[in-house]
């Protein structure tokens, strides 16, 4: 007979000693891997085309807007959108909005963050893929590395290989058209905030304030620091988008898919075999290799994907070249390729639910509130400011005077004149600083100006009596003599 077997056992009271160091290292290895760089492969077919139309729409839009003109009349400026700080003002074409106005554009943001909620519950991250300015730099960015460096192949060799002249030439002239595009961001920008020919004009001569200088170079780096050498950094681990949006979909949200139902099991292809007992996918890499942020979308929903559907241009290619139907990779459900087979169809679409009825009812309510608001909007604005120290003076004549500043603020794009009144105090005089006041007082305000009066209303000793120790309210009418329409203010006169 053998010897029998030995049996180890453990005591439970001994710890073993474990290397501290060693497990710190290997977690931090884990959790701060180093970058490995993305060489996105040119792909071609209907989705490329479609995010090349929209960068060049989208960039289009943005350098050329601040040269749009828009006649608005004499002492306006005449650019269509300005964001006009000196003035504390914004124009937006026919829309101007004030300070005190900000809520439209609360409203507009309230609006647009809707909308983004609503488009990513039905087809999940459609702007991060398509209009997301990070996502329309770097593929402009890419787009010229490409031009001076070749494709994904070439870009490969060219990084391995020893840095000679020619690799020299192709590296600098990438990052110096990184910067070119870059310095246009920045300049663009700044033609927002002030007449756009001016300021350019300004910008050359060295006589542009210096806010716009530093302005620039804010833009200029960071674009080039985000789009030319970030880029798919950004999109993972600095936006918070791809957090957030996993709340916004579910399992019947529009969302590029690998239909594994279809491409498993996946494996090599080779001319004049059969098809039988195997999938559509000849794990080729092709979309691996277009996608801009380097994953496979094989492996399921992915928080850095960022929908810009590319594979499927490059998977489709695959699939007319092998003799197999398209759409291995496609927009799909999550529910729908979960149930489907390779003889049935998945779940059915299913578009209006209890997320995009909420999501469409409050669009609908809060631009519903918007148009009523813009509707109304007044194109006058009145505010009495009352003066605390002293709250009142009294006269030689025993008479009681209070101060007030009335600010009048025209918002239509011509003069105004205004007559001023008072209603509520009986026997009370109205004198405007500055004016003779020898009859009604009357009020010019120039075109888009918020114009700053002092006011003095006095009462008569005879009539102190009737007011109150809390005061006396009345109201201020400001009419104006063109249209006849009245705004009224009420405010407050103190007494002894």
């Amino acid at each position: 007979m053998g010897a029998p077997a030995t049996e180890t056992k453990l005591n439970p009271c001994i710890i073993e000693p474990v290397d501290v160091e060693a497990v710190n290292q290997r977690e931090k290895r884990e959790l701060y891997a180093s970058r490995q760089k993305i060489y996105p492969k040119l792909a071609s077919g209907s989705f490329r085309n479609l995010k090349t139309v929209l960068m060049i729409v989208t960039l289009g839009i943005y350098y050329a807007v601040p040269w749009i003109r828009w006649d608005r009349g004499a002492d306006l400026p005449s650019q269509a959108v300005l964001l006009d700080l000196e003035h504390q003002r914004f124009f937006l074409f026919d829309l101007e909005i004030w300070p005190q106005e900000f809520y439209y554009v609360t409203g507009l943001l309230i609006l647009a963050s809707l909308t983004l909620f609503l488009v990513t519950s039905l087809a999940g991250r459609v702007w991060c893929g398509y209009f997301c300015p990070q996502t329309v730099w770097t593929d402009l960015m890419i787009s010229v590395e490409r031009l001076w460096q070749g494709d994904r192949n070439a870009r490969i060799r060219l990084d391995k290989a020893p840095w000679t002249p020619a690799k020299i030439f192709k590296k600098s002239m990438t990052h110096v058209s990184w910067l070119l595009i870059a310095l246009a961001t920045g300049g663009a920008y700044v033609f927002y905030f002030a007449d756009a020919p001016t300021l350019f004009g300004q910008l050359f001569s060295g006589t542009a304030p210096a806010a716009a200088y530093m302005f620039i170079g804010i833009l200029t780096f960071t674009t080039y620091l985000l789009g030319g050498i970030a880029r798919e950094q950004v999109c993972t681990y600095m936006c918070p988008w791809p957090r957030i949006q996993g709340a916004m979909i579910d399992q019947h949200s529009y969302l590029v898919s690998y239909r594994g139902y279809r491409g498993e099991p996946r494996g090599a292809h080779h001319k004049g075999e059969t098809w039988d007992q195997r999938g559509d996918c000849v794990d080729c890499k092709a979309c691996v290799a277009v996608c801009p942020m380097g994953i496979d979308i094989r492996d399921g929903s992915q928080l850095e994907c960022i929908q810009c559907a590319l594979c499927i241009d490059a998977c489709n290619d695959i699939m007319t070249k092998v003799g197999r139907p398209q759409n291995l990779i496609a927009y799909d459900t999550i529910s729908g390729v979960t149930s489907a087979s390779k003889c049935e169809k998945g779940a059915p679409v299913s578009l209006v639910r209890t997320r995009t009825l909420l999501y469409a009812g409050m669009i609908a309510l809060v631009g519903l509130i918007m148009g009523i608001a813009l509707a109304n909007r007044s194109l006058l604005d009145v505010n009495v400011l009352a003066d605390r120290n002293p709250f009142f003076v009294r006269l030689s004549n025993g008479d009681v005077r209070n101060g007030y500043t009335l600010k009048i603020l025209n918002k239509l794009h011509e003069p105004r004149r205004f007559d001023l009144d008072i209603l509520g105090l009986p026997g009370a005089k109205l004198s405007v600083v500055g004016q003779d006041n020898t009859g009604d007082p009357e009020i010019l305000v120039p075109t888009d100006v918020l114009r700053e009066i002092r006011v003095f209303v006095s009462v008569p000793a005879a009539e102190l009596q009737k007011i109150n120790a809390r005061g006396e309210h009345f109201t201020f009418l400001v009419t104006d003599k063109e249209s006849g329409r009245v705004s009224r203010r009420m405010t407050t006169f103190r007494g002894p």
